[in-house]
């Protein structure tokens, strides 16, 4: 167990918080430095797919896309993990075989964590025996906003022995966290409990990413470097569907964590369509013109 007291002792300066994400959203990106980013973007993102009416051939269409990007496009990048809900892991592992993307799973009770530990762990052992490389996992935020740190700090650290070396991405559902401090104090808690990755949000409630969760995550991911020296990944997801919007955040990864971040392995967007407007803003870079949507849609 983690003592609160010694681990939980930063404030965060809201105020300053929001200037330095206006100075830094507000900054022009010269046309070289853009296609550069696009490419990496679509190096980063979680294509995802969790919803209700989600099915196998909507998984197999969905890996056929990703993995065939580069068949018109040969110098485009593949897009780093499909993620789908645990009985979908077995149809996207085998989709996916011949590529190099990655088999992501959501577990733990997703989107609410509203289960008990075992039926977590349980969840975990299943869709990594399915074939998952990668799990995202969601706090118990009622637990963390009752102030039971230790058990969110336990569960935690019972999943990710679950995983094992399957890579761990913790989701904070920052939206449900109501202030900045508790983000940062979830985003610390996470990373000392044995998170690969931290990640913000569900997707599923109305407010999911934005950029001063991103940025207090980003200096929280920052610290514990500095303290321990393991780098910790980020995942910014839910409402990052614009270019724009994407290259801004590799701008903030940049300044926060420096270039070492800047790679699938420690930084991914988790998104739905991002891919589309990415995939549209580089043919236009390299064409002079925008393709349809609908030509490179991939939900």
């Amino acid at each position: 167990m983690i003592n609160p007291i010694m681990v939980y002792n930063n404030r965060i300066d809201q105020v300053g918080c929001s200037e330095r994400v206006n100075r830094i959203f507000s900054r022009s990106i010269k046309t070289e430095s853009k296609i550069w980013a696009l490419y990496k973007i679509l190096s980063m993102i979680d294509l995802t797919t969790l919803e209700g009416s989600d099915s196998p051939g909507k998984v197999k269409q969905l890996c056929y896309k990703a993995s065939h990007l580069h068949d018109q496009y040969p110098k485009l990048p593949q897009v780093a993990a499909i993620c789908v809900y645990p009985s979908m892991v077995s149809i996207a592992h085998k989709s996916l075989k011949s590529t190099n993307i990655k088999t992501a799973s959501v577990a733990t009770g997703f989107p609410s964590g509203m289960t008990n530990c075992k039926a977590k762990l349980d969840e975990v052992r299943y869709v990594i025996d399915e074939g998952a490389e990668e799990v995202d996992m969601v706090i118990s935020r009622g637990h963390f906003l009752s102030g039971e740190l230790n058990y969110v700090s336990d569960e935690i650290a019972q999943v990710k022995t679950a995983c094992g070396k399957v890579k761990l991405k913790v989701i904070l559902e920052t939206g449900e966290l109501n202030t900045l401090d508790n983000v940062r104090m979830a985003s610390d808690l996470a990373m000392e409990s044995g998170a690969d990755f931290i990640k913000t949000s569900t997707g599923k409630i109305s407010e999911s990413a934005t950029p001063t969760v991103v940025l207090t995550m980003l200096e929280a991911i920052r610290d514990y470097y500095n303290k321990t020296g393991k780098k910790i990944g980020m995942k910014p997801a839910g409402g990052i569907s614009k270019s724009k919007l994407a290259i801004q955040y590799l701008v903030m990864v940049k300044e926060t964590l420096g270039n070492d971040w800047l790679t699938p392995n420690l930084f991914r967007f988790g998104a739905s369509s991002l891919a589309n407007d990415v995939l549209m803003q580089i043919i236009k870079q390299n064409k002079g013109n925008y393709q349809s949507s609908n030509y490179f849609s991939l939900d």
